[in-house]
C-alpha cells in the first residue's frame, strides 16, 4: 500500500518557505564561491584542482551582498514568527537529556540559532576584507582569518541543520520546504501582523539585538575601513 506523502509532510507556512528557500540558496552560493576564494588564492589546508574562475572574488562579493540585503528580513521573521524553532530559555536542561526525543530537538534548534550567528558574523567579517589583500598573498589579516572561521560555522551549521532536520522530522520535514501547496488560511500579511505583539524569552531577545545589531554594523563599518 503506497503512503501518500503529501499527507505525511507537514506544513510549512508559504512565507517561511519562500524566505528559507532564498536564503538557504544564497548560503550554499556564497559557500561554494567562498570556497572557490579560498581554492584559488589560499590552499594552505589543501585545495581541489578546480579550473580558476575569473573574478570569483568578484563573484563571491556579489553572492554576499545579495545575501547581507536578505538577511534582516529572515533574521526577523527567525526571531519574531519562527522563535520556536530557535534556543529556547529550557534548551540548556534539554541538552542534558542525552539520547531521547527532546535532545534531538534542542540540537536542531541550536543549529538553526549559531547558523543565524555564523551568517551574522561571516557578512560583518567578509565586508571588512579588502580585495587585494588575497591576490597579493597578504593571508594574515585578522578580518580574513575571521571570515574563514565563519564560513567554517555557517558549514558545519548547515550540515547539523540538515542532519538534524532528518532525525527530527525525516524526510517528509525536509521535503516540506519544496512543497509549494498553499492554504487557503495561510496569509502571510497575517503573520507579519502577528509578529508585532508576540514576545519571545530573554535568551531570544538577546541574540536577535547581536544578530540585528551585526547586520546593521556589516552595513555600515565598510564606510570607516
Amino acid at each position: 500500500m503506497k503512503l501518500d506523502m503529501a499527507r505525511l509532510q507537514p506544513y510549512q507556512p508559504v512565507l517561511l518557505r519562500v524566505l528559507h528557500g532564498v536564503a538557504s540558496g544564497l548560503t550554499i552560493l556564497a559557500l561554494i564561491s567562498g570556497f572557490l576564494v579560498y581554492n584559488t588564492y589560499d590552499k594552505r589546508w589543501g585545495s581541489i584542482a578546480f579550473p580558476a574562475l575569473g573574478d570569483i572574488q568578484g563573484i563571491h562579493g556579489t553572492i554576499a551582498l545579495v545575501f547581507l540585503l536578505i538577511l534582516p528580513v529572515f533574521a526577523l521573521y527567525s526571531f519574531r514568527i519562527g522563535h520556536h524553532r530557535l534556543v529556547q530559555e529550557q534548551s540548556l536542561s534539554q541538552l542534558k537529556q542525552v539520547g531521547q526525543p527532546v535532545w534531538w530537538v534542542a540540537l536542531h534548534r541550536v543549529a538553526n540559532t549559531v547558523m543565524l550567528l555564523a551568517a551574522t558574523v561571516a557578512v560583518v567579517t567578509g565586508r571588512m576584507m579588502k580585495e587585494e589583500w588575497l591576490p597579493a598573498g597578504d593571508l594574515t589579516r585578522v578580518w580574513y582569518s575571521a571570515h574563514l572561521v565563519a564560513w567554517g560555522l555557517v558549514l558545519l551549521s548547515v550540515a547539523l541543520h540538515l542532519l538534524m532536520g532528518a532525525k527530527v522530522g525525516g524526510v517528509p520535514l525536509l521535503m516540506s520546504m519544496f512543497n509549494w501547496t498553499v492554504r487557503s488560511d495561510d496569509k502571510p500579511l497575517s503573520e507579519i501582523k502577528a509578529a508585532k505583539v508576540r514576545r519571545s524569552s530573554l535568551i531570544l531577545k538577546v541574540l536577535e539585538a547581536l544578530v540585528m545589531g551585526g547586520i546593521v554594523m556589516a552595513f555600515l563599518l565598510p564606510a570607516f575601513n
